[in-house]
């Protein structure tokens, strides 16, 4: 009789027992989901950079090992693609134009006579050619007296920035054309009188 009795209130004490086993099991549970939920929270931003992320997001330690190779990546490339392009514009779009520019500037030039010297035009043309330019011919001007050696161009075109060179070449004065010559072809005129001094003796 007094063993059935002692029994019985040990069975709900064993009971109570395992229910709170049973409990703390399901907290355990609990617990283990939400910490492998919050680290496959985190895993994403590793997956972008590689593919074999999401199997090595069961341990921590793969996980924050294979984060900064990810983000090194990125940061190198982002280096070498901001610097290359900033280095061949900026030395590729300055040197050219000054380069290109004089040589374009030297227009054909015609050489005319006003002076009582024979054949100081063809001389000219010799001085004239020696420096750059191009002569596509020589004669005399005898639409009335130049005062003195000028070079004349027409206002507006390129013609102005290569007589003035070939004028200072030459030590001779540089004007627009006048009405006497403002329907000869296009180009430097050049028309040489009594006091045409030549290309500088000291270049």
């Amino acid at each position: 009789m007094t063993s059935p009795e002692s029994a019985s209130p040990s069975r709900p004490a064993k009971a109570a027992g395992f229910a709170l086993l049973g409990v703390a099991a399901v907290a355990l549970v609990i617990g283990v989901v939400s910490l492998f939920s919050g680290g496959a929270s985190d895993t994403p931003p590793v997956a972008e950079g590689s593919s074999t992320a999401p199997p090595a997001a069961t341990t921590s330690e793969q996980a924050s090992s294979e984060q900064p190779p990810a983000s090194t990546t990125p940061s190198s490339a982002a280096v070498t693609t901001t610097a290359s392009p900033a280095v061949p514009t900026s030395s590729a779009a300055v040197p050219p134009p000054p380069v290109t520019q004089p040589g374009t500037a030297k227009a054909p030039v015609r050489i005319y006579n006003n002076s009582t010297i024979t054949g100081l035009a063809s001389k000219a043309s010799d001085e004239v050619r020696a420096n750059g330019w191009t002569v596509e011919g020589t004669g005399n001007y005898s639409g009335g007296t130049i005062p003195t050696t000028t070079v004349y161009f027409r206002p507006g075109t390129e013609e102005e920035a290569s007589a003035k060179e070939l004028a200072s070449v030459l030590r001779a004065r540089v004007e627009p054309r006048f009405d006497g010559i403002q329907s000869s072809a296009p180009g430097i005129i050049l028309i040489v009188t009594n006091d045409y001094q030549g290309v500088s003796k000291s270049k």
